[in-house]
């Protein structure tokens, strides 16, 4: 692996100095790009040039166009296709957002092949040979299973939130799409953490690839205050509307489950909150319709699970709420990512029940930042106590339970 580059991000004032094209330069100029983040100060020149990249840096920090116009510019000088993969449906509409906006005045055919979405329409946007083909692991099996995807011309492969991808049970499908793509091609990998498996995959399908960190491993923005509440299961939803009183604005609300996201979203609207709701169970239309409404302001609260915490790409949220602690410690980073978006300010709150001290500690482990405690506030309904856990007693040849005594 190529040696971590330590570019003056302070020396690279303009997207200008990054040696994009002029057509591509005057697009950027008319869409107010200006100034290019970290990332793309660093990852850019090289990617241009053809270089493998591993990227990491925080969430929302502008990751898509760090590979997205080194894909456009090398697909009008020499040709051929990108491919880009992505965990979930929502990163791959966002990312295919983005590259429209700056690729369609180049003609920039994109096919997105997502789970959820009639895979006939697909197959007639394959066929007019896309140049830039955006997608999700699983669906993309699909076609491959199918004959109806050609990845022989790829030029540039990206693997966007590759450790997300790992988690969500996608590392089979990835070796087999590596293992039918040219191997003669450009590679990217980028995400906001990049635990070693994943780049033990990753490099084993890259060539000396230049290593592009611009923050630490778990890192957050620095303009997001971040703060824990202690509280009971049953003083959750009291305090979530307490909140929702005292902050304007809008607001993402976190949940461990599906059920629990459809539950909280139900209790919002009954309180007068306007909300909707996304997670696995909801049709890739209700979710895109829900996503929509909160971007237009028709919601002011979204409900999600972790499957959307990578897919939300909503300027100025004013708070994140883990109403329930991530499962993993690496999915809080990617949570409270979703406010302080482009050097802007946010908040992030944390739900913490007295029995998940060891999740927290595994965040401000990861982080490597104390997360202050706010006081309860006053009209919350008295905590109350676990129910007492059975245990197994053996009377002869019978099996009973009986509750514990404390």
């Amino acid at each position: 692996m190529n040696p971590q580059k330590n570019t003056d991000y302070a020396s690279v004032p303009s997207f200008h100095q990054l040696g994009l094209d002029p057509p591509i330069l005057k697009v950027l100029d008319q869409l107010n790009f200006i100034t290019p983040t970290p990332i793309q100060a660093q990852a850019i020149p090289d990617a241009l040039k053809g270089e493998d990249i591993i990227g990491v840096a925080q969430t929302g920090t502008g990751k898509t166009m760090a590979f997205g116009l080194p894909i456009i510019q090398r697909l009008i000088h020499h040709g051929g296709k990108g491919l880009i993969l992505l965990p979930t449906r929502e990163l791959a509409m966002q990312v295919d957002e983005a590259l429209k906006q700056i690729g369609s005045s180049f003609g920039l055919r994109t096919a997105m092949i997502i789970g959820g979405a009639p895979i006939n329409g697909q197959i007639k946007d394959l066929r007019r040979n896309p140049h830039v083909i955006i997608g999700t692991p699983g669906r993309m099996i699909d076609h491959i299973e199918k004959r109806t995807i050609d990845f022989h011309k790829v030029r540039v492969l990206v693997l966007d939130e590759a450790d997300r991808m790992l988690d969500m049970g996608f590392a089979p499908q990835i070796r087999k799409i590596l293992n039918v793509v040219p191997k003669e091609r450009q590679t990217m990998l980028f995400s906001a953490t990049m635990p070693n498996d994943i780049v033990k995959i990753a490099t084993q399908h890259m060539k000396r690839p230049t290593h592009v960190e611009v923050a630490r491993q778990g890192s957050t923005a620095e303009k997001v205050d971040q703060e824990i509440y202690i509280v009971a299961k049953n003083q959750k939803r009291g305090l979530l509307e307490k909140i929702l009183k005292q902050y304007t604005g809008t607001v993402i609300v976190f949940s461990r489950t599906k059920y629990g996201a459809k539950k909280i979203c139900k209790d919002l609207i009954r309180a007068g909150v306007t909300a909707a709701e996304i997670h696995s169970n909801r049709s890739l239309s209700q979710r895109t319709q829900a996503l929509s409404g909160f971007k237009k302001g028709k919601y002011r609260v979204l409900v999600a699970t972790d499957i959307a915490a990578r897919g939300i790409d909503v300027q100025g949220v004013a708070l994140v709420l883990n109403y329930d602690v991530p499962e993993y410690a690496e999915d809080y980073v990617h949570r409270i990512g979703r406010t302080g978006r482009a050097g802007l300010a946010g908040h992030a709150i944390t739900f913490i029940m007295p029995s998940q001290s060891d999740k927290l500690k595994k965040i401000e482990r990861l982080i490597e930042l104390k997360l202050p405690q706010l006081n309860l506030p006053e009209g919350l309904p008295e905590p109350e106590l676990p129910a007492p856990k059975a245990e197994c007693v053996r009377r002869g040849s019978r099996r009973t339970f009986r509750a514990r005594r404390r």
